[in-house]
């Protein structure tokens, strides 16, 4: 009967291919702060979070709880080396590789791991007073990196560190921008670090901020992201500008090309945190709940859009809202504490739409839930797998079997004897659900169901009598 099965499911290969040939769907990215007292657990933001478009979260350090709760998600996470542990770290790679063997390396593969945020705006940041080393801000870089060589990671994982708009001399006009005088040589052995690496660029951009501080100079609608051309800005080299972020991402992107690392030494740019508070200070008369709801819907639709900037039109920009909550714990302005799309308790603080229109599971969840809400079952993103080619080379099947089953770090238990999957014993068989396990472990990339040409992306559910095909 199994036998059977297979058969018929290699007959229909040509017709269980994206159905949606022509539709591009993008997820989106948002920062998971801790600085509360009344937060859900982990484990119920993960859930949740896999019935929304929601398909990245960066942290701000390395807890256990959360990369625990993250496991098996199918949802990318950035984790991060605090401010006060980059020291340690740039001191020598035998630190470095301490830090990532108890820290990282524990939940990896099942933890989607893609990047380390070393710092958080490090060189703009005061510790105690104290201006922290930009030193060793790179030499820790290049130490996890190492480290990430060592253990054969340095692909699936990046190295990089988000910065403060404060690292422009000026951010306008966008064309003219340059980083400050007294940390060019920083930033050149960052950015050069970073096209060797092919690691992005972080920049935490805040219209917010710029409109706060200057109200009577800065249009609220092009803070907002209104795209309105009527409120828009115009470059001396012939840009228009119809929104403040296009602009700060297209400074740092003139700040980067003014440091003359030649043009096949490029970087990307992620914006690594935006976005807008629901409720501040009495001088910070903008922070209000319709003006975040305006800015990060937006935001939202941008992400998802796949456009670029004036500069670069056809390089998609990789967002991260900020943030998931309101962090009562926090310090500075209240709009500090009022970032949040959600409450401590989970309630939504206004109405954005995560909803994901191709997700499995309950999308309603995303769209108008909240963390209080019971889920079973969910399952993160569109419901696909990865098999292979009924024709496929055989050797080649075969390394990729070895491959996967060894270095590739996949669990196979299930095709050997006696496993749910041995039957039947087949090549082509026990391949593919290696091959749709590894796929599924790394984010479900088309790259990852390559192959080498023998991988092929399918819609429809291989599974077959006991035979479960794992989808994160």
């Amino acid at each position: 009967m199994a036998t059977t099965q297979l058969l018929l499911l290699l007959l229909l290969l040509p017709f269980i291919l994206n159905p949606f040939p022509n539709v591009a769907v993008f997820g989106v990215g948002i920062n998971y702060g801790t600085l509360g007292n009344n937060l859900p657990p982990p484990k119920r933001v993960a859930q949740l979070l896999q019935s929304t478009l929601i398909d990245k979260v960066k942290i701000y350090d390395t807890n256990p709880e959360i990369l625990q709760a993250f496991s098996n998600t199918g949802i990318d996470l950035i984790v991060a080396v605090e401010n006060s542990r980059v020291a340690n770290i740039s001191s020598d790679v035998s630190s470095a590789d301490q830090w990532f063997a108890t820290r990282v390396l524990p939940f990896i593969p099942a933890t989607s791991i893609t990047a380390i945020a070393v710092g958080n705006e490090y060189l703009t940041s005061n510790s105690d007073h104290q201006v922290l080393d930009p030193a060793a801000l790179v030499q820790a870089m290049q130490n996890l990196h190492s480290v990430l060589i060592a253990r054969a990671l340095d692909r699936k994982i990046k190295i990089t560190t988000p910065h403060s708009m404060a690292i422009l001399a000026s951010s306008f006009p966008p064309s003219a921008s340059t980083f400050a005088t007294d940390l060019v040589p920083t930033m050149t052995s960052i950015v050069a670090f970073l096209a060797d690496t092919a690691s992005p660029f972080m920049i935490n951009a805040y219209p917010y901020f710029a409109y706060r501080d200057n109200p009577d100079m800065v249009n609220i609608q092009y803070a907002l992201l209104g795209n309105s051309t009527s409120t828009g800005v115009r470059d001396p080299k012939g840009y228009t500008y119809t929104n403040m972020l296009d602009a700060q991402i297209d400074a740092i992107r003139s700040a980067v090309d003014a440091l003359g690392l030649g043009p096949h030494r490029t970087v990307e740019i992620m914006v690594s945190e935006s976005g807008w508070p629901s409720k501040g200070d009495t001088n910070e008369i903008a922070a209000t709940p319709e003006n975040a709801k305006t800015y990060n819907t937006r935001l939202i639709e941008r992400a998802q859009s796949n456009k670029g900037t004036p500069m670069k039109p056809k390089d998609k920009i990789e967002v991260f809202v900020f943030a998931l909550f309101n962090e009562n714990k926090k310090e500075g302005v209240a709009s500090e504490r009022n970032f949040g799309i959600f409450n401590g308790d989970g309630s939504k603080v206004y109405e954005v739409d995560l909803s994901c229109q191709f997700c499995s599971g309950d999308s309603n969840n995303g769209g108008n839930g909240g963390f209080g809400e019971k889920l079973s079952g969910a399952v993160r993103g569109p419901s696909v797998w990865c098999i292979a080619k009924p024709h496929a080379d055989e050797k080649v099947l075969q390394a990729v079997l070895d491959f996967c089953c060894g270095g590739g770090g996949v669990d196979c238990r299930e095709i050997y004897e006696n496993g749910d999957c041995f039957a039947p014993d087949k090549l082509l068989a026990h391949a593919s659900y290696a091959m749709n396990a590894y796929y599924q472990m790394h984010g479900r990339n088309y790259w990852n169901c390559d192959f080498k040409g023998t991988g092929l992306v399918t819609f429809s559910d291989p599974t077959y009598g006991r035979c479960r095909y794992p989808q994160q």
